[in-house]
């Protein structure tokens, strides 16, 4: 499950302002949201992110995690996550939150240069950073945590090669089990996007960006991590268990403004405003929840979204068996599985993808890296298939 929250501005929130009045309105309507489902089952994992969660009272997450438990229930040894920004919190919030059942935490670093984290808009400092990975390290010693997580983001406006280098030399020295390695995404409407409209955001050429996803690569795995999936790297026996759940393909729920949810294999993806998010539930609440979050609405997740996710990781997709948990015959998975095979035959010849048995994967770090070219030739494929395949409904057929 996911919690998503509102991007608070990370300050204090006085008690009587018109901000802490916009927490509290959002915080009622969240549990308006979870209280609305049902069909639900035991969670395995919990993940409390989207945002700044962190500069919410205790007391408040603890209302939302004991209202979510009443609601779904927890299976034993569940993952509860919570993201954390290091201009939010001190070490007594953090051990505060391990008494809720918070068992490991997502740092939100983005990097350890004072002068970057001013150019992207962070609050934080170098000095916050390492204090806050310092803390959690100790947490994990003395397994009072089960993991931590740090965030970074590569391929920033003016990096260059060297300058990377050192930003993973301190991430590595910080001894996090587990680093979520992000490149720099550029929305409409944002500082950013006007910025590189006009010119004036320098962002690192293709040929540097190939450079230092490379370097990332090399670097952790020389040190033991292991890259799972194409932004996440992890210690032996720390890989996020909410990941690979997501990741794998399952169902999902979520809740919370601009989330997207897929309990039942239909995505759904709620307002991203937080006056537009807040009338939706009431809504909700009148007519009857989203047809989406209604198990009997039941539908296997369409077979392209199993492909975006399922090629994102070191062990790849199973085509065939992907195929025929669709409904797809025998027959249609030879003839349009092949059409496949070859809109891929470049990434097949250059050896930056491979097929182990029905299984496509991608080479690190080459492969991953180029993820995004690699689907794109999936999506032309996909829309030139004949429309029979998309009225299969029987997963048992098998002429």
């Amino acid at each position: 499950m996911i919690l998503q929250f509102y991007q608070w501005e990370i300050r204090l929130i006085e008690k009587n302002s018109p901000e802490n009045d916009l927490v509290k309105s959002y915080l009622k309507a969240l549990h308006k949201e979870i209280e609305l489902v049902n069909d639900v089952e035991p969670l395995s994992t919990l993940y409390i992110g989207g945002g700044t969660p962190s500069i919410l009272e205790i007391d408040e997450i603890s209302s939302l995690l004991k209202h979510i438990e009443k609601k779904f229930c927890f299976q034993p040894g569940i993952e509860i996550t919570i993201e954390i920004d290091p201009a939010s919190f001190n070490f007594s919030y953090l051990t505060n939150l391990l008494t809720l059942g918070i068992n490991r935490f997502s740092l939100g670093g983005q990097s350890f240069d004072n002068e970057t984290l001013r150019k992207i808009g962070r609050r934080h400092n170098q000095t916050n950073l390492v204090n806050s990975c310092a803390w959690l390290d100790e947490l994990l010693k003395k397994k009072q945590i089960k993991s931590w997580s740090l965030d970074l983001i590569q391929n920033l406006p003016d990096s260059k090669l060297h300058f990377w280098e050192e930003q993973i030399n301190q991430a590595i020295n910080c001894n996090p089990p587990h680093l979520s390695i992000y490149d720099l995404t550029i929305e409409p409407g944002t500082k950013f996007f006007y910025r590189n409209k006009y010119g004036k955001l320098h962002l690192p050429d293709d040929d540097c960006a190939a450079d230092i996803n490379r370097l990332t690569s090399a670097m952790l795995e020389n040190v033991g991590y292991a890259r799972y999936e194409i932004s996440n790297y992890a210690k032996p026996g720390f890989t996020s268990r909410h990941n690979r759940v997501y990741w794998s393909g399952s169902g999902w729920w979520a809740f919370g403004m601009g989330s997207t949810s897929s309990p039942w294999g239909i995505r759904f993806s709620r307002p991203k405003q937080i006056d537009k998010y807040i009338d939706w539930v009431d809504q909700q609440s009148e007519k009857g929840i989203h047809f989406s979050l209604l198990k009997k609405n039941q539908k296997p997740i369409p077979f392209d979204d199993q492909i975006i996710v399922g090629i994102r990781r070191r062990e790849g997709v199973n085509l065939d068996q992907l195929a025929d948990n669709s409904g797809w015959p025998k027959i249609y998975r030879k003839k349009y599985l092949e059409r496949l095979m070859e809109r891929w035959k470049v990434f097949f010849d250059s050896g930056i993808l491979k097929m182990e048995g029905n299984r496509a994967k991608l080479k690190n770090p080459e492969g991953m890296d180029i993820c995004n070219q690699v689907l794109v030739e999936m999506f032309i494929w996909w829309d030139e298939l004949p429309k029979e395949i998309f009225d299969l409904s029987n997963p048992s057929n098998d002429l």
